[in-house]
């Protein structure tokens, strides 16, 4: 998308505005499969917590994606967008046994995590095709706060418990039907994220009627010019050949199963905000935004850093600002970044707003959240409208008049 395109859009739906390119989401689809086209049964589900607008699952839907899902609501905007059940994985994390069940009757892939539940699961429902997620305790990514493979992670079955897992099933006669890995997010190494693969291939061999190997995903996608990512071609080249050779030791076509959310959806993604001050002190200038860590969470809480330009005035002058939002605590989304000359009421634009933005956005400071739209064949299509009053009050009940009366 062009700066352009992205000004036209702020003036046609006002601001703040969360827009998402859907030529950079199909081509980043279509980047991953190419990479592991020499898998016979390759199947991509998207990480839904990543932005689950319905519009958005659609257009994924279209590609050919699954979904994985972590939570009974997300499975049921995943129904609601028009997936099959057989396209949707859930996998949860400390829920409790009677909404996995609820999941379950919808005919969804069971995804578990921990031991207690699945003795249970197994013990009520042996027939049931169910998954296991393990704990390799490798961590492949940067940022312990996104690292879910380490060995203090409350994700997975730890790898050393193996045996335990392999007596409950056995006790259970459970159908064991797919293995699952997750190692977080922003993995760099490829060689890490093999050997953690290589963990996954040893616990499959414990079980003889697998259909499929999932091995998460954390893809690595860059944030600022020159920045370092996940090398996705190499991975493709070196996994796929691994993944095909155990295949013929296991005796069996598996299919292999990444889960991407952020590689698929992060770089498509632009917030705008309109400047609403430019305010110097003694050491600072900051410019102050229509937005706040309400909308954009992910600087404030863990620290990552989004590209921003000043789309208004995009060859002007270079100086050093910190932009802030109107949240009423320390809001910050940069700090001394340079950027174009700033005036009240020009348009900034964050760049990677695709995944974990509107997705983990709230009505703090009863602020209303933002509206969504999706940038395709050259047109924006509004896909969620800005919040209104009426919106902050849908769910609340006030005290009877007579009840207010007597306090």
């Amino acid at each position: 998308m062009q700066a352009n395109d992205l000004l036209h859009l702020a003036e046609q739906f006002g601001s703040p505005l969360y827009v998402y390119d859907a030529e950079k989401i199909q081509s980043q689809y279509n980047r991953l499969t190419k990479a592991f086209s020499k898998v016979a049964n390759l199947r991509i589900n998207y990480a839904m917590k990543a932005l689950s607008n319905v519009a958005i699952l659609q257009l994924l839907r279209d590609l050919g994606s699954g979904l994985d899902t972590v939570s009974i609501q997300e499975v049921l905007l995943g129904l609601h967008a028009g997936y099959a059940p057989e396209k949707i994985f859930y996998t949860p994390n400390g829920v409790s046994l009677e909404e996995i069940e609820e999941v379950h009757a919808l005919g969804v892939q069971i995804n578990i995590d921990n031991l207690s539940i699945l003795e249970q699961f197994g013990a009520k429902h042996p027939h049931v095709p169910v998954c296991i997620r393990i704990n390799p305790h490798v961590m492949a990514g940067g940022n312990a706060n996104i690292s879910v493979g380490h060995i203090d992670s409350k994700f997975g079955i730890s790898v050393h418990q193996l045996p335990h897992l392999v007596r409950i099933v056995e006790n259970t006669n459970m159908n064991i039907v797919g293995i699952h890995m997750h190692t977080g997010s922003d993995i760099l190494d490829i060689e890490v994220f093999l050997y953690a693969a290589e963990i996954l291939f040893d616990a499959a061999k414990n079980f003889k009627n697998l259909e499929f190997l999932d091995f998460g995903s954390g893809f690595k996608v860059p944030y600022k010019k020159d920045d370092i990512a996940t090398d996705i071609d190499e991975l493709g080249k070196k996994l796929s050949k691994r993944f095909n050779a155990f295949c013929v030791e296991y005796g069996k076509d598996l299919t292999l199963i990444f889960e991407p959310g952020k590689f698929l959806v992060s770089e498509a993604g632009f917030f705008l905000a309109k400047v609403n001050v430019v305010k110097q002190t003694t050491s600072t200038v900051f410019a102050g935004i229509d937005s706040g860590f309400n909308h954009l969470i992910r600087p404030m809480l863990y620290g990552s850093s989004h590209y921003i330009e000043n789309i208004s005035n995009p060859k002007g002058k270079e100086r050093f600002y910190s932009v802030v939002g109107y949240i009423c605590e320390t809001d910050t989304f940069a700090t001394n970044r340079r950027i174009a000359e700033i005036k009240e009421g020009d348009i900034l634009s964050f760049r990677n707003a695709g995944a974990y933005c509107f997705s983990m956005s709230s009505n703090y400071n009863s602020r209303y959240k933002p509206a969504e739209v999706l940038w395709m064949n050259g047109q924006g299509y509004l896909i969620r409208a800005h919040e209104k009053f009426e919106d902050l009050l849908q769910n609340q009940i006030p005290l009877p008049v007579e009840t207010a009366a007597t306090v």
